[in-house]
């Protein structure tokens, strides 16, 4: 009987989408390695280590460090025995017309939302490929599909994220790893809140109007996709019943990119 217990490796894990994929994936028994910058990220692994009763382990890797991304696999590797899943989740955002957008701002962005995952999937590659099985999930956006205004950065490294999937999916389609994208519209966590303000300013109303008009006006389900929603397509991606889905980039955005 196969006893192997699985490792996965989700980037920005200790808040928002990638700290509930990291719940979900602890809920089914997997290993977790978390990596944020929150203060709590070792307590945050500790706990799920006591609640769940799976290996835990955290790295403060700096997504713009690819030295440090290194280094975080290979003690992963090291510590826990191989990387099964890999979830490409970490990101930030900021929203500005083109015409005052910060380079650091746009140098930041493409180096958080996509080309860390460039250096994760580089270095859990080799590992994978030796086994001949591995799960690359990338939390991508409904921007991977559509544009908005205001957030050049954001929907280039998206759409970039889409691009990255599909080239994993070709190479990995023939040592059994698959690649896929999860596209969300607005989710409500710490990022989405603390864009309310720039809304407010960029577009020029209050931030008591940014939800509705802004935010959820795509959306043809007038609601936030749930975190917890998130996590589930993930875990799903992740089965053995999603071995046949690869390269694909799949919306839960309530019907956003249906238009």
């Amino acid at each position: 009987m196969n006893t192997h217990i699985k490792t996965v490796l989700i980037t920005g894990s200790t808040s928002g989408i990638g700290l509930g994929i990291a719940k979900e994936f602890a809920k089914a028994g997997f290993n977790i390695i978390f990596n944020g910058l929150e203060k709590e990220g070792p307590e945050i692994a500790f706990e799920t280590n006591k609640e769940y009763k799976v290996k835990t382990m955290y790295s403060a890797a700096n997504m713009l460090q690819p030295e440090e991304i290194t280094a975080m696999v290979n003690e992963g590797i090291a510590k826990l025995g191989g990387i099964d899943v890999l979830v490409n989740n970490a990101g930030i955002q900021f929203v500005s017309p083109i015409e005052d957008f910060p380079t650091q701002k746009w140098n930041d962005i493409i180096g958080i939302n996509l080309t860390s995952a460039f250096h994760t999937s580089k270095a859990v590659w080799p590992g994978m490929k030796e086994r001949k099985s591995g799960r690359v999930i990338n939390i991508a956006s409904v921007h991977g599909l559509v544009a908005s205004e205001f957030k050049s950065a954001y929907v280039t490294a998206k759409h970039g994220i889409v691009g990255l999937t599909k080239v994993l999916a070709l190479e990995g389609a023939t040592c059994g790893i698959t690649a896929n994208a999860i596209c969300p519209g607005y989710v409500k966590t710490p990022l989405v809140e603390k864009q309310i303000a720039e809304q407010a300013k960029t577009h020029h109303i209050p931030e008591s109007e940014v939800i509705s008009k802004i935010m959820l006006a795509k959306h043809a389900i007038k609601e936030f996709v749930k975190p917890e929603s998130i996590a589930a397509l993930a875990l799903f991606l992740a089965s053995d019943h999603a071995s046949m889905i690869t390269g694909a980039a799949i919306p839960m955005d309530g019907g956003w990119s249906a238009a």
